[in-house]
């Protein structure tokens, strides 16, 4: 696998950039904004219906991607158009003193295999490559066949604001068959660097701090056919409100930066997987056994 043909992967974390990118450039960026519990439960019942959506995906007789439901945008993905909307008409979502942000995306990446495109999913040890600059740090702290977990430190350097997310994310990998799988991924510890960069440099307890992002939560689900791999996801984060009188500029920033993010993340993978096929096709590169699609299992 060629360094240079590996892609920007993770939407998750991309939405987890661009949250931080706004959010940090806010006029309210300096006000604490500790995580309240009734603003988690809001989320955890939130979380529970994203779920509940996805297991209707996986029932006999259901459409297993949302596209196929809607034949214009069927025809779209099949034309090798990534399609990024909002997953409903209230993006960001406003609870209890805080914001849910919830976006869906979809593409289809012809000529590969899910043996193909999984394992670019797993190198959690190269984010800070992908995601340069935002993220500075990322590491695989374990795995299973059927489960990862991963740390990574983001960051954003375009504003003034010195603060840093460290975050553990978990991410788990289910077969439907042959054909068919889905992950659903979850930061599992978010905190705060305060301070960021300089010597007085301390990482805030959980909850605690500007609320930037307090969760993030997705579900991808992948599906092999047309000769190819359509790949559809739902990413969810959890942020702090704004201010009502901010809210009309802050949420249509939020808005466009993360249906571009979301977008330009799909068509990296697509390319990447196109590229780095054709590189692991070539003499010097061909393997020698198959890939690590069972492995998932």
């Amino acid at each position: 696998m060629k360094q240079q043909f590996l892609p920007r992967i993770n939407e998750l974390a991309a939405i987890a950039a661009t949250l931080a990118a706004v959010l940090w450039s806010a006029p309210v960026s300096a006000l604490g904004a500790d995580l309240k519990p009734e603003t988690l439960r809001q989320w955890d019942e939130y979380v529970k219906g994203v779920d509940a959506r996805n297991r209707e995906h996986l029932a006999l007789g259901a459409s297993f991607l949302s596209s196929d439901e809607d034949p214009d945008e069927s025809a779209k993905l099949r034309a090798q158009e990534s399609i990024v909307w909002p997953a409903s008409r209230r993006v960001p979502l406003k609870v209890d003193s805080g914001l849910i942000h919830d976006w869906m995306g979809a593409a289809f990446i012809p000529g590969t295999t899910l043996s193909e495109l999984l394992p670019l999913l797993r190198e959690y040890d190269r984010y800070k490559e992908f995601y340069h600059p935002n993220v500075i740090e990322s590491k695989r702290t374990a795995s299973s066949e059927s489960k990862d977990e991963f740390s990574m430190i983001l960051v954003n350097k375009s504003v003034v604001a010195k603060t840093a997310l460290d975050s553990d994310y978990q991410i788990t990998y289910t077969w439907v068959d042959d054909h068919h799988c889905y992950s659903v991924s979850d930061t599992i510890r978010m905190q705060e660097i305060a301070d960021f960069g300089t010597p007085s440099e301390h990482v805030l307890p959980e909850d605690h701090g500007t609320g930037l992002i307090w969760r993030l939560h997705s579900v991808t689900r992948f599906e092999e056919r047309d000769g190819g791999v359509y790949i559809e996801l739902e990413a969810v984060a959890l942020s702090r409100d704004v201010p009502a009188a901010l809210r009309f500029i802050v949420d249509p920033i939020v808005r466009r930066v993360s249906r571009s993010s979301l977008a330009t993340s799909l068509r990296q993978t697509e390319a990447a997987v196109r590229l780095n096929s054709a590189s692991a096709m070539s003499p010097i590169n061909r393997p020698s056994a198959p890939g690590t699609l069972r492995s998932f299992r």
